[in-house]
């Protein structure tokens, strides 16, 4: 038996929902697209949403809708997956990192000011702030959107691990402390399309752009006006954009897995509390969440701390992949990447991602992860630290 620290949900019904859509006139531009984007907006409080490809893309749309150019800076959160920073790489922006806070392994308000201060002095302020909602922990949204009115950035909140969490009893993707919200339907995220990502914006000028950029950059909305007239096949190219549309497929996976939301994150949720129960003991640093936070615990991570038996992060690591349960390390800190050394990103500027990279682990999470799995998960941890 295996275990893995992720893996998707499917049921019968969510199969029912795509074979649906095969037997229909539409795998892709259809009705199920705009229908999936209806219900996540409806599901989170926000106005519109462009489904897309992936996050990804829906972080590449985000940057270009808000005039990202080869002129400006992006910073994001050491501690993150790739595409937080790309997207500003492919906008032509120079890209900054900020360092974490070690107890959410979120972006550090701390640094977060002091950089900013320093960046003002020296007039390299950055026009986007990609904060990243790690592990499904929304950041300190209202103090960020407090230092970007003070600064003057726009703010592109990369919340792909915590669709179904919540922050001060808003669903996080309301957009009430950003200009763009992004989630992911990667197939270990909260919910999954297979591939996919959607951008969530309360700017109508915002929506139009990405959904613009989203379809080769064809104006969408004048397409639109023109339905039911003499030339209804008629299209026009008003940007430069890219073929990042979801498939009707994708959405209507997305729509039936949307339906056990819910239920997903109270099940993640239940498994962080055992786990927060059993393992406290131990030495190691357990997850924090914060007050008026509702994780979604995408990931369950520890921090291995100091102790007798010398038990390091890659020791344990090996040791639970020998008993068939297989961990994972989030993340290589974007700075150690070879590809981004160039930028000028020094090790010596990120000391708490640095501390916490050589000692965190992610713990096997999931909706369908039965209760003897999690039992053997338990039993063999605390038997490695005895």
């Amino acid at each position: 038996m295996v275990i893995r620290y992720s893996r998707q949900l499917i049921d019968s019904s969510d199969v029912r929902n795509v074979i649906k859509t095969l037997n229909s006139d539409w795998l892709t531009t259809g009705p199920s697209i705009e229908k999936f984007e209806k219900e996540i907006c409806k599901k989170v409080n926000s106005n519109y949403g462009v489904a897309v490809n992936s996050a990804t893309s829906a972080l590449h749309i985000a940057c270009k809708s808000l005039g990202l150019t080869n002129k400006d800076i992006l910073w994001t959160s050491s501690n993150t997956f790739l595409s937080s920073a790309n997207c500003g790489l492919y906008c032509g922006a120079k890209i900054d990192l900020v360092d974490i806070d070690l107890s959410t392994q979120n972006i550090s308000l701390i640094e977060l000011e002091k950089k900013l201060l320093l960046a003002k002095r020296k007039k390299q302020l950055p026009k986007i702030l990609v904060p990243v909602a790690f592990a499904g922990q929304s950041c300190e949204m209202k103090e960020i959107f407090k230092l970007s009115r003070k600064y003057k950035f726009k703010i592109v909140e990369d919340a792909s691990h915590a669709l179904g969490a919540k922050y001060f009893n808003d669903p996080v993707g309301s957009c009430k402390y950003s200009d763009i919200t992004v989630f992911s339907f990667h197939p270990v995220k909260m919910i999954t399309t297979g591939e996919g990502g959607m951008a969530m914006t309360n700017d109508f000028q915002l929506f139009k752009k990405m959904r613009d950029f989203r379809s080769h950059g064809i104006d969408q909305i004048k397409r639109e006006n023109r339905k039911n007239k003499i030339r209804p096949w008629m299209f026009y190219q008003t940007s430069l954009g890219y073929n990042y549309r979801m498939t009707d497929i994708q959405a209507s996976l997305g729509i039936s897995q949307l339906k056990k939301l819910k239920n997903f994150v109270q099940k993640r949720n239940k498994i962080a509390k055992i786990y927060n129960k059993e393992l406290t003991s131990l030495p190691l640093q357990l997850p924090k969440v914060n007050n008026g936070k509702l994780s979604s615990f995408h990931l369950y991570v520890i921090q291995v701390k100091p102790n007798k038996k010398k038990i390091t992060r890659d020791i344990l690591y090996k040791k639970l992949l020998s008993k068939g349960i297989i961990t994972n390390v989030h993340y290589i800190p974007i700075y150690t990447h070879p590809f981004y050394k160039k930028f000028g990103l020094k090790k010596k500027n990120f000391p708490n991602n640095n501390r916490y990279f050589e000692s965190g682990l992610s713990l096997p999470i999931y909706p369908s992860l039965k209760i003897n799995e999690l039992k053997k998960v338990i039993k063999v941890i605390k038997k490695i630290f005895r």
